[in-house]
């Protein structure tokens, strides 16, 4: 069953969607995040079968958040390599990670977690900001439906 595409519309979150919609695209960005770059690599990490992992990073080289490269060490493979665009998706790992590790873990539970490269240590929750600077809660954010202004 093929799913509809949701590349035409006005929503942010909905076209975003439409690229990162599947658990194996934001894993492979991640893997890549943490330094893995070859086919063999990903396909270890995530147990995915040959034919989803090559539809997936096909996908991500197609829409500019992987590039590939001759591998690094002369050999006849390629790399996947992180664009400025994947390299963007860390705020929305972290806020998934957080959120998770929150929400979706049992009290005792380990989760892994991203952590501060320099200290090891867990970094702290996103926030959310304002145009102005001010801080703001969930309640104080409208997502826009694209179905007219907000109810009053």
């Amino acid at each position: 069953m093929k799913r509809t595409s949701l590349e035409g519309e006005q929503c942010a979150v909905a076209r975003s969607l439409d690229i990162l919609g599947d658990w194996w695209t934001l894993l492979i960005v991640r893997d890549a995040l943490g330094g893995l770059r070859r086919f063999g690599e990903f396909q270890r990490s995530l147990g995915a079968a040959k034919n989803i992992l090559t539809t997936r990073l096909k996908t991500l080289v197609a829409q500019g958040i992987l590039e590939t490269a001759p591998a690094s060490d002369g050999s006849a493979y390629q790399e996947y390599l992180l664009t400025q665009k994947g390299r963007d998706l860390v705020p929305v790992l972290i806020a998934l990670g957080q959120w998770s590790s929150d929400h979706v873990f049992k009290p005792g539970e380990v989760a892994l977690v991203p952590l501060d490269a320099a200290n090891m240590q867990p970094l702290k929750p996103l926030l959310i900001q304002a145009g102005d600077g001010r801080l703001l809660s969930p309640s104080e954010v409208h997502f826009n439906s694209g179905l007219g202004p907000p109810a009053e």
